[in-house]
């Protein structure tokens, strides 16, 4: 699924793959040579790669294509006869487990953000010229009509079904939906014995147990340098992460520049528009990649001090902001906690 409403940083993994004798188990001796397998492909709209340590050997391309087909089916924006899109359009759908997980999530998302977390914002980031729309960024959306359809309160799940206050709202769950899929990708390799593996879908990563040389993970996180065609590749920081989610949200990919001004694809719930503050690029760790997801496009509208705040007191988080001070300079703050994942 196109991921436009937020665009998911590109982050940089470290691996290399090699074959190693180790067991699936965390506590068993190897009984067999066994080989760290990679699969990478595009889904959603991006790229994924997937490395995992599978206790047969068994490559499950397949089944992440099968899961990939099933997902796009109910949540992609981008397909016209997906379940989202059907219920965009007000055709009376029944919603089924992926809508009904990923919508909830959302709204208790929005409660605990103020509404910094919004899936409604989908008609502002169309007529901005990001999301599913037409791209139109010849002149500034009228506010006055579309503003009335904005707010999370005014969608709620009824009898398995969507019910609007206004048949002209629209919902977009691209900034939670790869986390979520990450997750349930993780699922899939729990299912099938692994407890070594990392998934990264545009950015949105679940790791555990170790990586091929037998150490945590090893993630990039990319210096927000304006680059729209994805070719800086030049890192901020490295942190080392093994049972946990990360994901990193910015306005350094997705934008464009008319009449001298920069246009985020960050919209901002409240105000209808582009956000427009010092905050570069917001990187969350949570316990789940769907929760990672979510907060990190919230802190991305919120601001630095606002995010830095909601972060400190939401349970089992941790955040890595990078922002600008007056002089323009490149700063960073971080949590308490994030100390244990930085590698510098």
């Amino acid at each position: 699924m196109n991921k436009i409403l937020k665009n998911k940083i590109r982050v940089t993994l470290f691996f290399t793959i090699s074959l190693l004798l180790v067991s699936c188990g965390a506590n068993k001796k190897p009984t067999k040579a066994v080989e760290y397998i990679h699969n990478e492909g595009k889904a959603q709209g991006t790229y994924y790669s997937a490395t995992y340590l599978q206790p047969e050997g068994k490559d499950l391309q397949a089944q992440l294509d099968i899961f990939f087909n099933e997902f796009n089916r109910s949540l992609s924006t981008y397909d016209p006869n997906s379940l989202i899109s059907r219920i965009n359009r007000n055709d009376i759908t029944t919603i089924d487990t992926y809508f009904e997980t990923v919508f909830t999530a959302s709204q208790k998302v929005s409660e605990a953000t103020g509404g910094a977390f919004d899936i409604t914002v989908a008609p502002l980031v169309n007529a901005w010229g990001f999301g599913f729309g037409n791209h139109d960024r010849s002149k500034e959306p009228d506010l006055s009509k579309l503003m009335p359809l904005i707010g999370y309160q005014k969608v709620r799940l009824e009898n398995r079904q969507l019910v609007k206050q206004n048949n002209a709202i629209m919902i977009d769950v691209s900034a939670i939906a790869q986390g979520y899929s990450a997750d349930l990708i993780a699922a899939i390799f729990e299912k099938n014995g692994c407890v070594h593996y990392m998934i990264d879908i545009g950015g949105e990563i679940v790791c555990k147990g170790s990586n091929p040389k037998g150490k945590n993970w090893q993630i990039g996180i990319d210096k927000p340098v304006d680059d729209s065609l994805n070719v800086s590749g030049e890192l901020q920081t490295i942190v080392s992460i093994t049972n946990r989610a990360i994901t990193t949200s910015g306005n350094y990919r997705q934008f464009y520049v008319k009449d001298g001004k920069k246009y985020a694809h960050t919209i901002n719930p409240k105000t209808g528009r582009p956000v427009n503050h010092n905050l570069l690029s917001a990187t969350v760790v949570a316990a789940d990649c769907t929760t990672a997801d979510a907060y990190a496009t919230a802190f991305m509208v919120l601001g630095k001090d606002s995010a830095m705040a909601l972060c400190k007191r939401t349970p089992d988080m941790d955040c890595y902001l990078i922002y600008t001070d007056k002089n323009g300079k490149y700063q960073v703050a971080h949590t308490e906690g994030f100390k244990k994942y930085m590698t510098e």
